[in-house]
């Protein structure tokens, strides 16, 4: 299955803020590869094999995000039923042993494990959405089966 093409506005900006930073860094990098080659012997010029390096990595995020940005759809209002869980929702949950967790439903291209934002299309996503409040939500995790409660659901403006 394919990464889904839904983003937050939040999410978008940012990334189209890092094109533009990695465009910008992109210049620095290759002047400083210019005064490297400039330098002489390339095969055994570290400053000239890390600019290269550092280069193909930049060419290559440069890349995935020009193709990226344009298969985007940017959620930029929350459902009309915003009784149930749909993309933008932030959810609470609380497991079987009675632990509470709160995550936000958000793009693959914007999750963010640190923040308890998961991808639209990760298992535990794909289990809640559609779900509402009081709803028993059952989800396959690498440790096995787990039952979840829906105690919330609330959207960002």
């Amino acid at each position: 299955m394919g990464r889904s093409p839904y983003i937050t506005r939040q999410g978008y900006d940012r990334l189209k803020e890092e094109l533009e930073q990695l465009w910008k860094k992109r210049r620095r990098v290759v002047q400083a590869l210019s005064a490297a080659a400039a330098e002489g012997d390339r095969s055994e010029n570290a400053e000239y094999i890390y600019r290269k390096k550092q280069l193909r990595e930049l060419d290559r995020r440069l890349r995935y995000l020009q193709k990226r940005l344009p298969e985007l759809k940017v959620v930029e209002q929350p459902p009309a039923d915003r009784e149930r869980i749909f993309f933008g929702a932030e959810v609470e949950l609380e497991d079987e042993s009675g632990e509470v967790t709160r995550l936000r439903i958000v793009g693959a291209d914007e999750f963010d494990p640190g923040r308890n934002w998961i991808s639209v299309d990760s298992p535990m996503a794909r289990a809640l959405l559609g779900k509402a409040l009081d709803q028993e939500v059952e989800v396959r995790t690498p440790a096995g089966r787990r039952s979840f409660l829906v105690l919330e659901i609330r959207y960002l403006e």
